[in-house]
Parts: C-alpha cells; structure tokens; sequence
C-alpha cells in the first residue's frame, strides 16, 4: 500500500512546512522561501504567512504538495517494544519470582543536559500519563541522579550501587552534542572494562532505538514511552542473561 501526506483529500500530499531564513521580510525573501521549496521537489508551494524576526531574519510557514509517497510494505523499524509490556505489578511479581533480590536502575541526564522532564517520567513515583514511574516499583531500587550529571560521575555511582541497569537521558540536541556525550560514555564504560556489566538505556524525544543500537546503548525510548515499557526491556533482557 503506498500512502502519501493527507489534508483535504486522501493522499493529496499536502504538506506544511515553517523554516526561517537568514534574509529580509519583503517580496524577494518571500519569493525565495517559495522557490526553495519548489527545489525541495514539492508542488502547488504557496507561502501563506511570513514575519521579521529581526532586520536580516524572516520566518515563513509553507502550504505545498508532494508527489511522493511511501509503500508501506517496505517500511521496517527496529522497535524496542516487548509483544508483551508488563504492568507494575506483573513486573514486580517477575522480579520477586526469578531473582530473589530487587532490580538496580540508575538514571540521569548527563553531560549539560539540564531538561529532567523525561527522566522524571521514567524514574520518579508519580511518573506520567497514569503510569508509574520506576520509583513506585516495591522490586526496583531505583537511583534519580538529576541533570547536568558527568559520565564519569553516573558510572561510578552505578557501580557503587551494584546496578543492573544505567538509564541516560538526553533531550538537547543542537548541533549533535547528544551524540558526542552518549559516545564518550560508552568510551568510558568499555575503557573501564564495564560495559558489559550494566544493561544500557538512552531515552529522550529525539532518541530511537536504531540510533541507541548504533552508539552500543543496548536500547532507546523516544516518544510515547513509559517506565512500563522500560522496566519491561530491563527485566526481559536480565531473564535472557
């Protein structure tokens, strides 16, 4: 099945786009942002609002339509989620049944990071959306370090604690330095012999799976995801061990 954008009528490829532009507001920035987008490969482009953001910077929001669409059938995602996501207490019930001790989990955004919003989702008891956060589980010992926390400082911690698990959250993303600070953690845990040692989790609304895997996290949680689904990865990933 090939699907494209839909805003009036099915697969019409409507789309809206907004960018700003290092130019002037007046006709020739505004015939410019239209001809951009028609370089983009999109049609019927129509620039239906603009405003200066200052004398050189102007911003434009874009009405267009795409040719292109998308066969569906060739579409694959490495997802991270279970078949099955355990409720809290199915989780806690595992946990008391399998291994006899309560679950170690660590968490923090790391490096500047100073966003705990996501980390706060996952880890604090009252948790979000009606679920749970880590810290409501009575089979999970669980660690909020906070934000803005050294890599150096979250692996020692962790390994004070004797954690099964490090969760790392990272919600800026200018400029790749998400990328820059997940890789100089996994650098250090594998300089220290430790990388094998803690099941790894990045989270954040820009984070996916794929992009986890390819930094040698052992799973990512981007948008939609709750200390359900977390604790689930947690738990299947110690019973396969």
């Amino acid at each position: 099945m090939i699907v494209k954008p839909y805003g009036d009528t099915l697969n019409d490829g409507a789309v809206q786009l907004s960018f700003t532009l290092p130019i002037p507001l007046d006709a020739k920035g505004r015939e410019a942002a239209r001809l951009l987008v028609e370089k983009w490969g999109l049609e019927q482009v129509e620039v239906v609002h603009a405003h200066a953001l200052s004398d050189n910077y102007s911003f434009y929001a874009v009405y267009a339509h795409s040719p292109v669409g998308i066969e569906m059938d060739n579409v694959y995602v490495e997802d991270v989620q279970s078949a099955k996501v355990y409720t809290m207490d199915e989780t806690d019930a595992i946990i008391a049944e399998q291994f006899g001790r309560k679950v170690v989990v660590v968490g923090a955004c790391t490096g500047f990071d100073a966003h705990t919003v996501g980390i706060d989702a996952i880890m604090n008891m009252k948790g979000y959306n009606h679920h749970f956060g880590l810290e409501r589980y009575s089979q999970i010992e669980a660690h909020n370090l906070g934000a803005q926390v050294p890599n150096e400082k979250l692996i020692d911690y962790a390994v004070k604690v004797n954690a099964d698990a490090i969760l790392v959250s990272q919600i800026v993303t200018q400029k790749d330095i998400h990328i820059k600070n997940l890789t100089e953690f996994i650098e250090l845990l594998e300089a220290r012999g430790l990388r094998e040692r803690f099941i790894l989790i990045v989270g954040g609304s820009r984070i996916s799976n794929k992009l986890a895997l390819e930094l040698g996290f052992d799973a990512g949680f981007g948008q939609g995801t709750y200390a359900d689904d977390v604790a689930t990865f947690i738990v299947d990933r110690l019973l396969e061990k």
